[in-house]
This record gives C-alpha cells, sequence and structure tokens, in this order.
C-alpha cells in the first residue's frame, strides 16, 4: 500500500497536460500584450532607392536619419515609433503598391521617395487614404498641377535646381547651354524650368539630348554637347550617373575646349564618390551641409557614428526634418488623425538643426533657405570633409516657383 502523499501525486500524463495549459495561457498572454503594443505603436514609412543608382544618396541612411529624428523628437503620445523601410526599385507600380499596404495596415506617413514617378503615385494614394506623404522628388507635377492636401515638398525641385544653378554658374552673364538629361519625369521637369530661366536671363539654349537612367556609356552624349560648341553642358541626372559622365568629360577633355561640365543634381557625398581632382569646380546646390554652422557639423558626426562613417546626403538631412517636424506635429495635435495633423504642421514653423523659421505653402512646398556652393581644389581642404565652398544663399522665395505662377488649386483658394 502506497504512502498517502504518494497516491494523490497527479500521475505524469496529468502534469504534462497541465504544464501544457499554463504554457498555452502564457503565450496567449504575451500574444495579447504583442498585440495591444502592435497596436499602439505610430508607424511610418521610409520607402526608397535601397540598392539602385540613388542608395547611397538616400536608402539605408535614410532610415538611419528617421530614427535619428525619432530620437531627438522624445516621448510622442507615450507612444513607440517604428519604422518601416522599402525599396521601390524605381517602379512607380512596386512603389504604389508598397505604400497602399503600408497604409491599409496603420502607416501614417511614408517620407523620402527621391522618385518622382513613385512620389505622384504615392501622392494619389495618400489622398485617397487621407494619409500623408513627405518627399524628396524633383518633378513640379508634385506641387503644381497634381498639388494635394496630404502631400509635402521638402527638398530641391526642377524649378529650384535650374533657378540655384544656372544663377549661380552664369553670375547674371549671358553665356550658352545645351543638356543632357535622364529620360523621365523629373528630368525633363528639370530641363524645362531651367530653359526658361536661362533664356529670361539672355542666354541660350542650344539644345538637349536624353539617355536612360542607369547609363554606363555617355560617349555618345558628350559628343552630342561637344559638337554644340555651348559654353555650358548641363547634366540633369544623379547618383551613379553623376559620377560616370564626370569621369568620362574629363577624358573627353571638355574643359580644354573651353566648355564646362554643369551637373545639376550634384550631391556633397557624390563628391568624395568622384574624387576631388575630377569634381574641384563643380556646382553643387544643396539645404544642408555640414559646413553651415556648428549644430550641422555635430549632426553629421552623429550620422557618421551611426552609419559606420558614412557622411550624410542633403536628402537624408531632409528625411531627418521631415520626420522631426511631423512628430512634432503629432505631439501638438494630440493624436496621429491626420486631418488634427495636417493643420499642425502647417501651423508650426519647420525649425530643426539646419532649417530655421521655415513655413510650408498650402501647396506643400516647404519654404526653405537653399544655398549654392562649389567643390574645393584638394589644395584647399582643411581635412577629409571640407568639400565645398558655400557661395550664396537663396531664400525660400528666391529659390521656389512663385504662388503666383504656380497652377496649384490650393493656392489658388488662398489669393
Amino acid at each position: 500500500m502506497q504512502p498517502a502523499s504518494l497516491s494523490r501525486r497527479p500521475s505524469l500524463p496529468h502534469t504534462l497536460r497541465l504544464h501544457a495549459a499554463l504554457l498555452l495561457l502564457g503565450l496567449a498572454g504575451t500574444a495579447a500584450v504583442w498585440a495591444q503594443a502592435s497596436a499602439n505603436e505610430i508607424k511610418i514609412g521610409v520607402l526608397n532607392d535601397q540598392s539602385g543608382t540613388y542608395a547611397a544618396a538616400t536608402g539605408a541612411g535614410s532610415v538611419i536619419a528617421a530614427k535619428l529624428a525619432i530620437e531627438d523628437a522624445g516621448n510622442v503620445l507615450g507612444r513607440p515609433v517604428q519604422v518601416l523601410a522599402a525599396d521601390h526599385q524605381f517602379k512607380p507600380d512596386v512603389g504604389a503598391a508598397i505604400a497602399r499596404r503600408w497604409y491599409d495596415e496603420g502607416v501614417t506617413a511614408i517620407f523620402d521617395l527621391y522618385h518622382s514617378g513613385v512620389g505622384l503615385a504615392v501622392q494619389d494614394i495618400a489622398k485617397s487614404k487621407n494619409k500623408i506623404v513627405m518627399a524628396e522628388v524633383n518633378s513640379m507635377l508634385f506641387t503644381n498641377e497634381q498639388c494635394s492636401p496630404n502631400g509635402f515638398s521638402w527638398g530641391t525641385d526642377g524649378y529650384s535646381l535650374a533657378t540655384i544653378i544656372s544663377k549661380g554658374v552664369s553670375d547674371g552673364k549671358p553665356t550658352s547651354w545645351y543638356f543632357i538629361t535622364v529620360d523621365y519625369t523629373a528630368g525633363h521637369s528639370t530641363e524645362q524650368e531651367a530653359r526658361k530661366i536661362i533664356e529670361a536671363g539672355g542666354s541660350k539654349f542650344l539644345g538637349s539630348v536624353r539617355f536612360p537612367a542607369g547609363s554606363a556609356d555617355f560617349s555618345s552624349f558628350i559628343l552630342s554637347a561637344q559638337s554644340s560648341k555651348a559654353q555650358n553642358i548641363g547634366f540633369i541626372g544623379g547618383g551613379a550617373d553623376t559620377l560616370n559622365i564626370a569621369k568620362q568629360v574629363r577624358e573627353f577633355g571638355l574643359a580644354q575646349m573651353g566648355q564646362r561640365f554643369v551637373p545639376f543634381a550634384l550631391g556633397s557625398i557624390d563628391v568624395p564618390a568622384m574624387g576631388m581632382e575630377v569634381a574641384q569646380g563643380l556646382p553643387v546646390a544643396f539645404s544642408y551641409y555640414w559646413g553651415l554652422s556648428p549644430q550641422a557639423e555635430a549632426w553629421k558626426e552623429r550620422f557618421k557614428k551611426a552609419s559606420g562613417g558614412k557622411l550624410p546626403s542633403d536628402q537624408q538631412a531632409d528625411v531627418y526634418s521631415e520626420v522631426f517636424h511631423y512628430l512634432k506635429a503629432v505631439k501638438a495635435a494630440g493624436t496621429t488623425d491626420t486631418v488634427a495633423v495636417l493643420a499642425k504642421m502647417r501651423e508650426l514653423p519647420v525649425e530643426d538643426f539646419f532649417t530655421h523659421g521655415a513655413k510650408i505653402r498650402a501647396d506643400g512646398r516647404l519654404m526653405r533657405d537653399m544655398y549654392y556652393g562649389v567643390v574645393k581644389a584638394p589644395s584647399r581642404m582643411k581635412n577629409p570633409d571640407d568639400l565645398m565652398e558655400v557661395v550664396k544663399k537663396f531664400s525660400g522665395e528666391e529659390a521656389f516657383l512663385p504662388a503666383a505662377q504656380s497652377k496649384c488649386a490650393l493656392l489658388a483658394q488662398k489669393k
């Protein structure tokens, strides 16, 4: 006969069933906590080129910039902020599908894009779903004919690039131009704006040729520009395309023939990749450069530490500014409700480490200061990051399309 204490002990199968039940209850409780935490998150998305021509200027660096903005924003309604990231592959249909899914899954705002076709597609989706998009796009359609109350343009656009570069290079003197232009919407838009501006200033437009993005060989395009005998060869493209053509232009000896190579979208981070010997003297239009202030320099160092030593691009700094302003508006509104946040975004001045007192116009254009600079000669560099000489500041009113010339219906309502 067994002792009473042993006779009351549960059988092994019963013990296992009890443990399994407790485990399931624990997992269910954990899942409920996860679901609650997920529902409580503020979700934002960074949608850009993660692997192609513009990956260095945007890509993973824009995600880092967004996370730095979240860090600096501090407590946002007591809720965690999650950043989703995806590659739109330069395809509007791919970008649109990602944006639609993100918005449906609770993403409140999408940032960066840096592709006009994708930007215009996402802006339409944001408007239809009453969400927010803050973009880096050069097509004037974004804030002009196809402007939206849900869309914001934060960096350069076709008009500002054309204005800053053409006026900076010409310095008020009549000259002649020929363009090598990337064959997509933003390229066409920038060339169109540049032509208007240079002709209004008394300069001559001698023609243009189009190239496909991602070209490796620019020899035929350079020969066309060379035969035009234009004093300035404007290049409208960016990223790896700019690096490739700059080296080939040097090989063709255009400078020795009295022709100046003028890239319209050269970025500060393109300069080290190009090499200072090749890049010296080239013009740059930008909103952010670490040499502008101690605060801009300090942010560069933070970014370098977070990115493994990489310099931040103009676009990545703009993504920081976008996310920081959006989260500030959410805090001020006390909600992520789109209508309330949009109102606060327009009401509050944009203020961060490199943007001061800038206001958002009714068409979604951030009316910020812009700059014209020139790449330094290697002999004038004080350190490896001392890349540019800042030549001139343009106010937002000088840099961007005047409201009176816009076709945006939102601006017409304000007149």
